[in-house]
């Protein structure tokens, strides 16, 4: 190879891949002396598994063979427990991995032409621009109303005949809210129905609000509604990557083609069937994680802090251009949060002492919210 060639690129990546912002994972603490330090950057569930659950990914160590393509097992428990047909559940490494498999069936750039369109609310969960970008498809996303919550009319009237998906994010990740009901099924009615709603529930087991949507009533009633889920946040699974979606046979005809071929591994699905058949446990320790984001919650509401309602496994706190330095003080006393920059803090809920401390950070804190 000349020297001149030499100095040539070799290979170019895509042109979407320019444009698409980098997922910034939360960070791990920094650790202190003389001070433990806590994670409440990537709203993990503090708790580890359930010792049945680890012990029946110890009883399963054939890791040298392929899981079931199909997740055939695991479906079924699903199918039992959500009382749906197994048809109608498609598995993938996560539920952005499920989301993924959505967007690369029903969105793209179609051969030439102008591509489709992914309507999602923004601020909302920060893999949805990559994840579109990627699938080919543009994004429109459309701004926060008041509450930090989806504003589902200007989501509506965004809708064109380039649309193709529509994602709602129930609880809003970073900000908290929930949606409701009656606003949704207002929403569907407004929406063509050959465009797919996607109802993202990856934090709904946290969910207290009595007129917070059920997906799965949604997806029951409407052919176009996609629900997805995962093992990730109540059930303390998130680094084995399982989550799934639920839709109706018109769509999994489809997500079965382009879902990714044992994207749920074996370990995955004994851990994820495990812990289906220990729900009352699960929901005992959610529980507690509820019982904590409430303390959390008002403890910040008492300290005049204005906060979102809270129905995932974190806060909110609106600090705009202060976030990145409200970050760099919480992690000097061990404690990661997640900062975005310009728009706000999430921080999730963790063990009862960084919850704590985290509180008494708030209250010595100079830097607060806007009211």
């Amino acid at each position: 190879m000349s020297s001149e060639n030499s100095e040539q690129p070799l290979v170019h990546p895509r042109a979407a891949l320019g444009r698409l912002p980098r997922y910034a994972a939360g960070k791990p603490p920094v650790q202190l002396e003389g001070m433990q330090s806590f994670k409440l950057s990537s709203n993990e569930n503090p708790l580890p598994p359930l010792a049945e659950v680890l012990q029946a990914i110890a009883d399963h160590p054939e890791v040298n063979r392929y899981p079931d393509p199909t997740a055939a097992p695991l479906r079924a428990a699903l199918a039992s427990f959500l009382d749906v047909p197994a048809d109608d559940i498609v598995t993938g490494g996560g539920s952005l991995g499920a989301l993924n498999q959505i967007l690369a069936a029903f969105s793209g750039a179609n051969d030439g032409a102008e591509p489709d369109e992914v309507i999602y609310a923004w601020r909302s969960f920060e893999a949805y621009p990559i994840s579109v970008g990627l699938a080919g498809a543009r994004s429109v996303q459309i701004p926060l109303a008041a509450g930090a919550r989806h504003d589902l009319d200007a989501m509506a009237a965004a809708v064109t005949e380039r649309t193709k998906v529509i994602i709602l994010c129930t609880p809003n990740n970073p900000t908290g809210p929930v949606l409701h009901t009656a606003e949704v099924e207002d929403f569907l009615a407004k929406v063509p129905s050959d465009v797919v709603v996607v109802i993202d529930e990856a934090y709904v087991e946290f969910v207290t609000d009595p007129e917070a949507v059920q997906g799965l009533e949604m997806y029951r009633k409407y052919p176009n509604v996609v629900v997805l889920r995962t093992f990730s946040k109540a059930y303390g699974l998130a680094g084995l990557r399982v989550g799934y979606s639920v839709s109706q046979a018109e769509l999994t005809q489809y997500l079965r083609v382009a879902a990714v071929p044992f994207a749920a591994s074996s370990l995955a699905q004994f851990a994820a069937i495990s812990s289906l058949e220990l729900y009352p446990k699960i929901l005992e320790r959610v529980q507690s994680l509820v019982l904590e984001r409430e303390r959390v919650v008002n403890g910040l509401r008492d300290l005049g802090w204005p906060v979102p309602d809270a129905q995932g496994n974190f806060v909110w706190l609106d600090l705009k251009q202060d976030s990145a330095e409200f970050a760099a003080l919480a992690e000097a006393q061990g404690l990661a949060v997640r900062p975005f920059a310009g728009e706000g803090v999430r921080v999730s809920i963790g063990e009862v002492e960084a919850n704590t401390r985290f509180l008494e950070f708030c209250r010595d804190s100079t830097i607060r919210p806007a009211e």
